[in-house]
C-alpha cells in the first residue's frame, strides 16, 4: 500500500489549531492532584474547564449531568488485583460512590458518583492498597491490558506477567509519557487464545517462542472509535527483555512528530501507521534505539479470542480457576467487597477480563463447589446464558455525556428477548452495544455489533435509534464491521434482531458462527431477515 505523507508541523501550528496542547502546556495536567486542596476551596462552580479536563489525567471524567460528581477509572495492569486491593475498591465505591461500579473493556472498575471535595480522600484510600489512577484518560498511556490468567494459565506460552508489571511500573504517572498526542493503548500477552484483542490496540505485545526463546511479535496502529483499524505487523521479534524499550521507541516516534498534534482528530498512532506504513514505523523507531530489530512474522493462529468462562485446571496442581459472568458489567461496591472475601478465603485472587467479566483464582478441587455457591449467593451465577458473558455495552446512559441512546439497560432488554426466543442456542452470540462513536464497547468487532444515534419520527421528534453492524470480529479472520442498518428506532431494533439470530439458527453450516454466516450472505439477504432494506441501498434510493 502506498504510503502518504503529512505536512511539516511546527509548535506554532500545533498551538494554534489545538487547544488541548495549549492546555497542556500552560500547566502540567497530572500536576492537578496538586492543586485539588484550592479547588475544592473555591467550589465546584469556580472550577475552570481547564482544570476539569486536566482531571482526566487522574482518571476522572464528569458524570452526567455536570453538577459536579465525576467517574473514576481504577488502573489494574492485566486486570489483577489481590484480594486487598479489590476491597479498597470495594470501600470506595460504598464510602464515596453510592455503591455502584462496573468493569470496563480495558480490564479495569469505574465508580461514578464522586464529590470533588471527596477527591483527596479516595485518592489516599486507593493508593494506601497499592492502586493507582494516573493516566486512567488524558494523553497518556492508559491501562495496559492483557490475559487476565498470566501467570496461571495451563495453556499460556509462556508468564508474560513480568513484562506487564514492567511496563505499568515504566509508564503509569511518568511525566514523560504525560503528553503524548492522544490516549494511547498497550496490550501485551501471551495468552494461546489471544483473549486480549491485540488487533484493535495501538501496540500489541503478541506472546511467541521463537527458535526457544520467549518474546513478542509486534502489531501497531490499532483502533476503533469513529475511524477503525485492524492492527498491522511490525515485522519483528523482540525478546521479554527488550519489550518495554521497544514500546517506549515506538510511543515516542509518534509523539515527537509535531504533525500528529495538529488535528485531535487525526492524532492517534492508527493515522501515523496509516501514513507511513509498518515499515515507516520500524525504520523510526531502529533508528531511536540505534540497532535493527530481528525478521518476524506471527504465525497464523485457529483459536478463536477466549473468555476465560467457567471452571478450568490453573497450571499449578490442584488448582482451577472460575470464570464469572457480570451482566452488563455492572457491580455493586457490596459485591465487590464479597468477592474480595472469598478470594481471601481460598487464598486467591480475581482478575478482570475484557469481555467486563472476572475470574477468581486459585479455587482448590476441595472448594471448588464452596465457592461457586458463594458467589451465587453474593449475586454471580455461573449458570447464566453464555450470551451474557459474551456481550458488552458501554457505560451509556445514565452516566455517559456523550452517549445518545441507552446502553446497558437496552442491552439487557435485547438479550433477555433473545433468552426467551432462542435459549441456549444463542450462549456463544457476541452483542457490543455502544451508545456513541466511541466504541468503548467495541461494536466494529462484535457479532451484532450496534452504535447509539437519534431518527425522527412521523412527528418530526427525534426518538433513539441505533445502526447495526455485521462480519466485524477478532482473531483468526479479524475484520472491521459494516454498518449494515442505519438510524432503526429501538422499538424495531428487537424484532430486527431477532430476524437475523432466527435465519443463522434456520441456515447456518455446522458450528458456523453468526460473524460467518454474515459473511456469506449479502445485503439483501441479510436485509430480508432483518425486515429492513441496507443502509447503501437505502441511501441510493434517497438520493
Amino acid at each position: 500500500m502506498a504510503v502518504r505523507a503529512r505536512p511539516d508541523a511546527d509548535w506554532e501550528l500545533v498551538l494554534k489549531r489545538n487547544p488541548v496542547e495549549r492546555l497542556k502546556l500552560e500547566k502540567a495536567p497530572l500536576g492537578i492532584r496538586e492543586q485539588l486542596p484550592a479547588l475544592i476551596a473555591a467550589g465546584y462552580e469556580a472550577m475552570a474547564e481547564e482544570d476539569v479536563v486536566r482531571l482526566q489525567w487522574w482518571g476522572l471524567y464528569h458524570d452526567k449531568p455536570k453538577i459536579g460528581t465525576f467517574m473514576l477509572r481504577v488502573k489494574l495492569p492485566s486486570g489483577q488485583l489481590s484480594p486487598a486491593k479489590l476491597r479498597a475498591i470495594g470501600e470506595v465505591s460504598n464510602l464515596y460512590g453510592q455503591g455502584s461500579g462496573e468493569l470496563s473493556t480495558r480490564q479495569c472498575v469505574q465508580i461514578h458518583n464522586l464529590e470533588l471535595a471527596r477527591l483527596p480522600e479516595v485518592f489516599a484510600h486507593l493508593e494506601a492498597a497499592g492502586i493507582t489512577t494516573a493516566g486512567g484518560c488524558g494523553d497518556t498511556v492508559r491501562n495496559i491490558t492483557g490475559c487476565p490468567l498470566q501467570g496461571i494459565a495451563h495453556d499460556e506460552l509462556f508468564d508474560s506477567a513480568p513484562v506487564v508489571e514492567a511496563a505499568a511500573e515504566f509508564f503509569y504517572g511518568n511525566p514523560d509519557y504525560a503528553n503524548l498526542p492522544r490516549k494511547h493503548k498497550y496490550s501485551i500477552s501471551s495468552c494461546a487464545h489471544r483473549c486480549n484483542a491485540p488487533e484493535i490496540n495501538c501496540v500489541a505485545l503478541v506472546g511467541v517462542v521463537h527458535e526457544g526463546r520467549e518474546g513478542f511479535g509486534v502489531l501497531v496502529g490499532g483502533g476503533l472509535s469513529s475511524v477503525p483499524r485492524v492492527a498491522r505487523e511490525l515485522g519483528v521479534f523482540v525478546p521479554k527483555d527488550e519489550a518495554v524499550e521497544v514500546l517506549a521507541a515506538i510511543t515516542g516516534a509518534w509523539s515527537d512528530d509535531l504533525r500528529y498534534r495538529v488535528s485531535r482528530v487525526k492524532a492517534r498512532l492508527k493515522f501515523m501507521i496509516d501514513d507511513i506504513g509498518p515499515e515507516g514505523m520500524r525504520e523510526r523507531v531502529e533508528e531511536r534505539l540505534g540497532r535493527t530489530l530481528e525478521d518476524f512474522a506471527l504465525p497464523p493462529i485457529d483459536a478463536q479470542p477466549a473468555t476465560h468462562l467457567g471452571i478450568h485446571e490453573q497450571k499449578q496442581p490442584g488448582v482451577h480457576t472460575i470464570g464469572v459472568p457480570v451482566h452488563l458489567g455492572l457491580v455493586t461496591g457490596d459485591q465487590l467487597l464479597a468477592v474480595a472475601d472469598l478470594a481471601e478465603s481460598l487464598e486467591g485472587d480475581v482478575r478482570l477480563t475484557r469481555q467486563q467479566n472476572f475470574v477468581l483464582a486459585g479455587a482448590s478441587t476441595t472448594r471448588l463447589d464452596e465457592a461457586t455457591t458463594e458467589l451465587e449467593r453474593i449475586g454471580f451465577p455461573l449458570d447464566v446464558n453464555g450470551v451474557r458473558g459474551n456481550s458488552i455495552a458501554c457505560t451509556g446512559e445514565p452516566h455517559c455525556n456523550f452517549s445518545v441512546t441507552e446502553t446497558k439497560s437496552r442491552l439487557g432488554v435485547l438479550i433477555e428477548r433473545l433468552e426467551e426466543r432462542f435459549g441456549d442456542r444463542i450462549a456463544e452470540l457476541r452483542l457490543n452495544l455502544d451508545g456513541c462513536p466511541h466504541s468503548c464497547a467495541q461494536h466494529w468487532v462484535g457479532d451484532l455489533g450496534f452504535q447509539g444515534t437519534t431518527a425522527r419520527d412521523a412527528e418530526g421528534e427525534r426518538r433513539q435509534a441505533y445502526d447495526i453492524f455485521v462480519r466485524g470480529g477478532l482473531g483468526p479472520d479479524a475484520a472491521i464491521g459494516r454498518p449494515l442498518f442505519r438510524r432503526v428506532p429501538t422499538e424495531h431494533l428487537d424484532g430486527a434482531v431477532v430476524g437475523l439470530v432466527q435465519g443463522w439458527l434456520d441456515g447456518r453450516g455446522a458450528r458456523e458462527s453468526f460473524t460467518a454466516f454474515s459473511r456469506r450472505l449479502d445485503d439483501d439477504a441479510l436485509g430480508v431477515l432483518a425486515g429492513l432494506e441496507p443502509a447503501k441501498k437505502r441511501e441510493r434510493n434517497e438520493e
